[in-house]
C-alpha cells in the first residue's frame, strides 16, 4: 500500500497517523470490599446527639478524602505498592424521645486498603516551559515520570449499623484525619469522653490503576468540529421551558421488561 494512501474504516477514513502524549493504564485492578466493624469517630457535638439518642438510624454514608501513597516495591523492579486510606463521612437521624424531630450527627470513619500494580520503569525528567517561569527568568522545575495512581470508587453501600457501649467495644477510634475535615468540622473529636460506640458495615466498589506519561500513534479521522448551533435564547424562560418534553419517566418508571407500569395511562393525543 502507497504511503501516502488513505485507510477506510467504515463510512469514516484515517487521513494520518498522529502522535499524542498522554496518560497511559499500564496496570489497573477491580475490588468489592466488605468493610466489616469500622468505628464511627464523632466530634463533640454529634457524639452528644449519639450519648443521649433513644433510637439511631443512618441516614447516607459518601466518600470524603482519599490519601494515595505510591512506592516502589524493593527487589521488584518496575512494580509499585500503592496505599489508599479511604475517609467515610456518614450522616445519622438521632431520635431523643419516640416521635420526635430527628437531629442529624455526623460522624467519620477510615479505611486503609494496599495492593501492588505493575507501573513500569522511568527515571527521567521532564522540563516544560513555563510563561511565569520565562517572565521572571526562573529556572524550571523538573517533573519526575514516576507512575501516578488514579482510584475511582461510587459511594459505599450501608449494610449494617451495630449500636453498642463504648467500654465493650474493643475498636479504636480513628484520631487522624485530613485537614479539610477537622476545617469543616469547627469542633474537637471526644472519643475518650463518649458514651456510645458505633459500629458500620460497609461495601465498596472501586477501582485502582496505575498511569505513566506516554507518547501514543493513533490514527486521526479529522478535527472534533461540533455539528449543533449553541441554543443560546434565554430571553423568553417560559419558551425554553415549553421546549422541554414532559418527563414521563420520572413519573411512570420503565418495568424491567421494558413497558410503562401504568399500562391504561392516558396519552398526551386527545382521544374522542
Amino acid at each position: 500500500m502507497p504511503e501516502n494512501s488513505i485507510l477506510e474504516t467504515g463510512e469514516r477514513r484515517v487521513n494520518e497517523a498522529v502522535c499524542i502524549d498522554t496518560k497511559r493504564i499500564l496496570d489497573s485492578c477491580v475490588s468489592k470490599d466488605c468493610l466489616e466493624d469500622l468505628r464511627v469517630t464523632f466530634f463533640s457535638r454529634s457524639q452528644r446527639l449519639i450519648d443521649e439518642a433513644v433510637t439511631i438510624k443512618t441516614r447516607d454514608c459518601t466518600i470524603e478524602e482519599v490519601s494515595i501513597d505510591v512506592e516502589e516495591v524493593p527487589f521488584n523492579r518496575g512494580f509499585y505498592s500503592i496505599d489508599i486510606t479511604f475517609y467515610f463521612k456518614l450522616r445519622f437521624d438521632t431520635y431523643a424521645a419516640p416521635c420526635t424531630t430527628p437531629q442529624v450527627a455526623i460522624g467519620y470513619a477510615q479505611f486503609n486498603k494496599k495492593c501492588i500494580l505493575y507501573g513500569g520503569d522511568g527515571d527521567v525528567k521532564v522540563f516544560v516551559s513555563n510563561q511565569n517561569s520565562e517572565a521572571l527568568d526562573c529556572p524550571v522545575s523538573p517533573q519526575y515520570t514516576n507512575p501516578v495512581a488514579k482510584v475511582q470508587a461510587v459511594d459505599p453501600v450501608i449494610l449494617s449499623t451495630d449500636i453498642i457501649d463504648a467500654c465493650k467495644c474493643n475498636v479504636n477510634c480513628c484520631m487522624s484525619f485530613p485537614q479539610s475535615i477537622l476545617t469543616a468540622a469547627e469542633d474537637t473529636i471526644s472519643a475518650n469522653t463518649s458514651n456510645t460506640a458505633v459500629l458500620v458495615t460497609l461495601g465498596l466498589f472501586s477501582i485502582v490503576q496505575l498511569e505513566r506519561d506516554s507518547q501514543l500513534l493513533i490514527p486521526a479521522y479529522d478535527y472534533c468540529i461540533p455539528e449543533r448551533e449553541c441554543n443560546c435564547n434565554t430571553t423568553s424562560p417560559c419558551e425554553t421551558f415549553q421546549s422541554i418534553e414532559f418527563p414521563i419517566d420520572e413519573f411512570f418508571p420503565i418495568d424491567r421488561e421494558g413497558g410503562s407500569t401504568c399500562p391504561n395511562c392516558c396519552s398526551n393525543n386527545n382521544e374522542s
